[in-house]
Order: C-alpha cells, then structure tokens, then sequence
C-alpha cells in the first residue's frame, strides 16, 4: 500500500512514550496523561529504540499480564536507558526494572488484586511529591522479593515492601501499583510529578494548538495544488476531519459519501443536509449499495466481512476519484480517513504480549497496492479530544455529540450473512431504538447505542398463532475514550416500551434482548 502520512504529533509536542506490555489499563496511562495537556504517545514494549523516529522526554514502561522470569516473557530494549530521559515502571514495568538491574522479582504468595493503603516512606522522592498516604489499586501476582541493585525503597503497602522505588542516582522509578485508574486516589499527582516536573514535558496539547499544527502539517503534505478525496458517514469523526482538511487546503478537499446499503436510516438526506448545505463542503453522494452487498453475499465471517467491506470502499473511492476532474488540471492524489486513537491501539498486534481484538475497516482494511497516499489527521486522537476539536471548528453540538457509527456500518450489526433483508430489520430496530432513547432525553447520556440482528431464530406468538422470527439485541453504553465501557443502565418501563414497539413494527422479529456486558471482556460492537 502506498501511503504518506501527515507528520505525526510527536515531532510537534514534547512526547511520554507508553512501552505496552499488554496491560488492560495502558491506554488510560496516554489518557491521564494527555488530561493535563501533556501529549503521551503508544508503542509496543517490543519497539526497537534505534528505529524511533522521536526522542522521547521520558518513557513509561506499562503493566502486562506476563512474569519477567517466564521463558519467552517480553523484554524491553534495553537501550532506553541510553536515551538519558526519565523512566516510570509500572507494575509488571517495574518488575522489569528490576529484573535488568539485578532481578529479585518472585511469584508472591498470594495474587493482589483491588485496593491497598500505599504509605509514602520517602517525602524526598520528587515522583511522590504532595502525594499522602492513600489509597491505590493493585493488580499483580508476582512481586519484588528484594530492591533492585542501584534502588532505594520510597513507599510500601502492607502486602508489598517495594510498592514504590527510585533509582539513587538517576531519574528511574518503579511503582508497584496501577497511578492510571480512577481507583488510585492520587494517582493522576503521580502521573503529573513524573510528566511534569520530572521529565519537564510541557503542557502545550490542547486542541487548539494540534489545529494550528495540524493544518500547517496538512499543507505542507498536500502542497499547493494537489487534491484530497476524503470518506464521509455523518458521524463526527469523518465530519470533524473534513472540515479539518477544508480549513486546511479549502476546496481542494472533495467529499465522497458512499451509500453502501449498510447505512442508517435516512442517512444519505441528513449527510447532504450537514456537510454540503451546512458546512459549504464538497460533496458527492454515491450509491453503491449493490456493489457491497453483492461482495458480501454468502460471507459470514466478520473478519471477512470488515476486509471486503473496507476493499469495496477504496475501489469505489479510486474510481469516483478518476471522474472528478478539478478546474485547473490538479490530481487527487490523498485519501482521508477518520482513523482515531482507539482504531489504532486495537489493531496493534505485538509478536509477544498482544493480540489483535480486531481489524478495523480504518486501520486493516485497505488494500495492498492503493493507488491514493493516505492521510489521517485524526489519528492521534481519543474520541473526546474529537469532539472538543469539533466544537472549536465550529460544528454544530447536535453533530458533535452524535454517536458513532462504524465503518462497515450495519454490516457488522447483522451476525451471519448480509443480506437486504437482513439489513432492513437492523436498520429499522435501530431507527426505534435511537428514536426512543432521543424522546427520553437520554441521548446525550450514552455514549452509543445500536440494535444487532442475531442469527438465530426464536418462537413467538402473534394473535393467536405460533412464529419463529430472529432476535433483535440491543446495546447501550457509556464510555469517554472508547477502550473501556459499561452498558447503560435503563429503566424497565424504557426497554419494555422499546422492545414492544420493535416486536410490533418490524416485520420478521419475534424477541429482542439487552446487552449488559462491559467492555472488557466484550468489544462495543458484536462483530
């Protein structure tokens, strides 16, 4: 694939590098981070630090569900310590630490899981600065049996006589506790002291100052007369980036809607509506939903389903791209795409400590040999630093806030195969869901909230005779970056009212049932 992405944000802010290992929690380490405008950036513990295309200000090496003294455990490269920056570890991190500084690191006698009373026996130490004796939340079955060669010990909890450690000599700690969750009462003081006055990282990421660089970058990317194609949904993600690529290069930015039959109902008016009469951008609107849903015949994979999905998407966009013809003989020769943070982490496969959830149509779906370069300005971003970029650029709340829709949209709301009809059922249980949650004023309380076609088959009764229709499961969930999240809880009288009016007006479902799994274990979507 041929590919030229915009400069990435590292080369523009001062940079904490998160080392992953795996951890549940790693991400909410780059959120915390970024919640006092620190810019924090992911790689897996595997990267190799002669290929790091930045210098970090300091690194912090994250949990993971791994013993350092396990055969085939990872490692981390051990030339970050020749960067000369500062290093945090956290649990398995520190663990880490010390296994390169003299091991001492043992299975405990019982795994530590859920909160601890950590006491600061060091005030010296600048990482616990203004930090009291509280509480902290453990998750780790092995431990320090002993302080690194080099250590001193600066806070304890009754389980863990090494809960936090310092180098003597040089800017390196370890932390046998989890700063990162909101079960750690100063854990955020923590993350600050080390971002902040340790590793002197400025506080400089606002969404204001990534406009300013972002659309500088853009610029110099697209140069002066070249011409960017961008993928439109309706959702804020591809709104916010194509008003992004607008404010940069104007109408050099063509946007493409595609209508692949896998939309929302009365997707393709509300999509012409905002983004060409609204917000005064290029549009054109293309109907290609015989296409997709032929490609998808007889597929039932969802692996399958997001590939051909994603495929179908770039042939259509390389051929609408040959029929657009600017005025002064430029070509197209950019593809936007609205690829956020959580769509990159997710599709992270590490050698060692991770696995791949799942391709997303943004990240793994595109084709080998793409003829169009790809840009993706949005693609350091949470889905929360997407919304307040939004806001900024002028796009009205009602778009902001509204909730995401995948790229393989309904497709991968109907479990099996994709058929018109299929899809029909799913859109139109959607339609009532969402138009039941907006009338309840909950709209804005939920984060997402769709309907997904099972494919299986249950026995109803309708008057006075028997039925075997499909089940309708709906989801709901709350969430502020996407990388974790609880189901919503409704009240009773809501989901009944819901459920009936589903029963009773779309034709071919006899039951319909509420998700009520987190993510983790779950993913938000079923597919």
């Amino acid at each position: 694939m041929s590919t030229e992405e915009v400069a990435p944000a590292h080369q523009a802010f001062n940079t904490i590098l998160v080392l992953d290992f795996g951890s549940q929690y790693s991400h909410l380490i780059i959120r915390r981070l970024r919640e006092f405008n620190v810019y924090a950036e992911m790689l897996p513990c595997t990267q190799k630090i002669s290929e790091l295309p930045f210098k970090p200000v300091g690194i912090i090496l994250s949990g993971g569900p791994y013993s350092v003294y396990e055969e085939g455990s990872p490692h981390v490269d051990h030339a970050i310590f020749d960067l000369n920056v500062p290093i945090l570890g956290i649990c398995y991190g520190m663990q880490e630490l010390a296994w390169i500084n003299g091991k001492g690191v043992g299975r405990g006698e019982k795994r530590e899981y859920g909160p601890a009373i950590v006491n600061v026996t060091d005030n010296s130490c600048p990482l616990f600065n203004g930090v009291n004796n509280s509480q902290v939340w453990m998750s780790h079955n092995d431990k320090l049996i002993s302080l690194p060669t080099g250590f001193k010990t600066v806070a304890t909890t009754d389980n863990s006589p090494f809960a936090g450690i310092a180098s003597i000599e040089k800017p390196i700690f370890g932390l046998q506790f989890h700063p990162e969750v909101t079960h750690s009462l100063q854990g955020k003081i923590l993350l600050k002291n080390f971002a902040v006055d340790i590793c002197k990282a400025k506080q400089n990421w606002t969404m204001q100052n990534f406009i300013d660089t972002e659309i500088k970058r853009i610029r110099t990317l697209v140069g002066p007369t070249a011409e960017v194609i961008g993928a439109v949904s309706g959702g804020v993600d591809s709104t916010v980036g194509a008003k992004l690529m607008k404010e940069a290069i104007g109408d050099r930015f063509h946007a493409i809607y595609v209508d692949n039959g896998l939309m929302r109902k009365n997707e393709t008016v509300t999509v012409k509506k905002t983004l060409d009469e609204g917000l005064g951008i290029n549009l054109t609107v293309v109907d290609a939903g015989d296409e997709f849903l032929g490609n998808l015949k007889g597929i039932t994979d969802p692996e399958k389903k997001r590939k051909i999905i994603g495929n179908t998407f770039i042939h259509v966009f390389e051929r609408v791209s040959e029929e657009i013809k600017p005025k002064d003989g430029s070509k197209i020769e950019f593809l936007l795409q609205g690829t956020l943070y959580p769509d990159v982490i997710e599709s992270i496969s590490f050698k060692g400590p991770s696995q791949t959830i799942k391709t997303h149509h943004n990240v793994g779906g595109l084709l080998e040999d793409m003829k169009l370069k790809l840009i993706e300005p949005l693609r350091e971003l949470f889905k929360d630093e997407v919304r307040a970029l939004g806001k900024i650029l002028g796009i009205p709340d009602e778009l902001v806030w509204r909730h995401p829709f995948p790229g393989p949209g309904i497709g991968i709301r109907v479990l099996g195969e994709v058929t018109p009809s299929q899809v029909k059922i799913a859109r139109e249980a959607d339609y009532i869901f969402i138009e039941e949650i907006k009338a309840h004023g909950l709209y804005n309380n939920i984060s997402q909230a769709f309907a997904a076609l099972l494919p299986v088959k249950s026995v109803g009764v309708v008057g006075d005779q028997r039925t075997y229709e499909q089940v309708i499961a709906l989801r709901a969930i709350e969430t502020t970056d996407f990388m974790t999240a609880d189901w919503y809880v409704f009240e009773a009288a809501f989901l009944k009212k819901v459920a009936s009016r589903i029963v009773n007006e779309v034709d071919g479902v006899a039951r319909v049932t509420y998700d009520i799994t987190s993510k983790p274990p779950a993913t938000v979507e079923w597919e």
